[in-house]
């Protein structure tokens, strides 16, 4: 049996599977189709979307990947956090039981083992979408490999026997994605830490993780793994959890952070790594200008990504990029007009939905456009995001700041759990919904939702921001009670209210009299 790549650790059964999905060991490099009249490099949500929905239209496609299909998403992303991220709220739901009267004994455990075996089951099982097989039974051809630009029309891509096959293109998609980049820490190379890239092949729960960086990724997993029953260290720069969200959203979910035991180290500057004793890890920090040292079991870097440019050779066919990715323009077109890119490798918005709707961008672009006629912009994407912590916080359109930096007036609307019945219900009262609206209207500019599953809630008032509906359209839909989105409605009374003006009531009350007298 073949060696497995080093994300698809263990060697399970699963994994297997997954691997014969996303890059077969026995599989043969196709003989190419000259000219193709799109090569798409990157076989990851941006990579794989572009070539099925061109491929799908009648191109001649040819998809190049040098690792895993389904890229960091499936592999080492998306589908397995969000796998122990279910795992890890299932254990707090039967912590906090008995607050709902269900009486659990006495040393029920957790296993960590069989929650991991249990995410790698899952994500094998998902991974028939994003198969070479799959793709191949489309018309694509795919190619394993390192791609390489020779020149303007030409890539080499060099399989792992040595071959070298070259594919001649009219148009290129560069959809590499992006890694794990640690940032300079002082001693850091000196250590065994984890990234994204491996944190899920563990198989042992650390009984001790420190983890550097409160963004999304250091925060879901801080929580996941105290709720497995690590002690964990969550090491933030700065003065507050999730330094990029709304203010009043983080402290929501600090406070279910202290509820989970996560010990929150924040201001912590001046890291510094060293190896201890037995394998462990020492994080040295100045924190409020004191000396402070914390020893874990394993440390999860969770800052930092660097784009996938080295090798590619974009030097040869004249693609600008720096440290922070391929330079294009509004229509996801590169410096090479014929060649363009998507996803994380081009797009300050590395989310999966936005890589996905990149894609549908450059397939319009590349293919189906004629000069300035028919072209879509990546500017014209209304773009929502989630963090999957307990509760979820979820974002679209402006902040408050973003609003005041662009000198935008804004009215701005809250609706708190504490008063939706559902949620009082459900026992999730903390959280809440707050829009934010042109000054003196229903427009609305951006919202964040803090809520158990504010991922999924944020969708309705996406979908109104790309529709043109106002708040005022969403408070009078009829929604169902009791629900958690009912939440979103009310601020559509809010609004509704508002709009009571002193004429306004002059005339309600006029309407009155005539009907049922003063």
């Amino acid at each position: 049996m073949s060696a497995p790549l080093i994300q698809l650790q263990p060697n399970d059964e699963y994994n297997q599977v997954l691997e014969a999905n996303v890059h077969p060991q026995q599989w043969s490099n196709p003989t190419p189709t000259q000219p193709y009249q799109l090569v798409v490099v990157g076989a990851g949500t941006a990579g794989l979307v572009t070539a099925a929905g061109a491929a799908g239209l009648g191109a001649r496609v040819a998809l190049v990947e040098r690792e895993l299909m389904g890229g960091d998403c499936l592999n080492v992303g998306c589908v397995p956090s969000k796998g122990v991220i279910r795992a890890a709220r299932v254990a707090a739901a039967v912590r906090d039981a008995e607050s709902f009267g269900v009486e659990v004994p006495q040393g029920v455990g957790f296993d960590f083992g069989k929650a991991m075996q249990r995410m790698r089951r899952l994500r094998a099982q998902i991974s028939p979408n994003d198969s070479a097989q799959r793709f191949a039974e489309m018309g694509i051809d795919v190619y394993f490999g390192k791609a390489s630009f020779i020149d303007d029309g030409n890539l080499g891509v060099t399989a792992s026997d040595g071959s070298v096959v070259q594919l001649n293109y009219k148009k290129a998609v560069i959809a590499a994605g992006a890694r794990a980049s640690a940032p300079p820490i002082p001693g850091l190379d000196s250590v065994s830490y984890l990234t994204n890239e491996n944190l899920f092949s563990l198989t042992e729960l650390p009984k001790r993780l420190g983890v550097i960086g409160s963004g999304p990724i250091g925060s879901e997993m801080a929580q996941t793994f105290a709720r497995f029953g690590s002690e964990v260290f969550l090491f933030e720069r700065s003065e507050k959890l999730l330094p990029r969200e709304d203010p009043d959203a983080a402290a929501v979910v600090q406070k279910h952070f202290e509820k989970d035991g996560i010990q929150m180290l924040f201001g912590a500057k001046d890291l510094q790594v060293r190896p201890a004793d037995d394998g462990a890890i020492c994080v040295q920090m100045v924190q409020q200008g004191k000396p402070h040292e914390v020893v874990v079991d394993h440390l999860l870097v969770a800052v930092g990504r660097a784009p996938n440019t080295a090798g590619l050779n974009l030097e040869a066919v004249d693609v600008k990029h720096d440290q922070s990715g391929i330079e294009v323009d509004d229509f996801l077109q590169t410096t090479n007009p014929r060649i363009f890119a998507a996803g994380d490798i081009c797009s300050k918005y590395k989310f999966t939905h936005a890589a996905d709707f990149q894609a549908r961008i450059v397939i319009q672009n590349a293919l189906f456009s004629i000069g300035p006629f028919g072209k879509k912009r990546a500017s014209g994407l209304t773009i929502p995001w989630a963090t999957y912590t307990s509760p979820e916080v979820a974002h679209v359109g402006l902040y408050e700041h973003d609003a005041k930096e662009a000198g935008i007036e804004i009215d701005t609307y809250t609706q708190h759990f504490a008063d939706v019945d559902r949620a009082i219900l459900e026992g999730q009262e903390d959280g809440f919904v707050k829009v934010h609206t042109r000054r003196g209207t229903d427009k609305i500019v951006g919202a964040t939702i803090v809520a158990e599953n504010a991922g999924d809630m944020i969708s309705e008032i996406t979908l109104a921001m790309t529709a043109g509906l106002g708040l005022g359209k969403i408070g009078s839909t009829i929604h169902p009670y009791p629900t958690q989105a009912e939440a979103i409605r009310k601020l559509g009374d809010q609004y509704s209210r508002t709009r009571l003006t002193p004429l306004s009531k002059k005339i309600l009350d006029i309407l009155r009299g005539i009907n049922v007298g003063s």
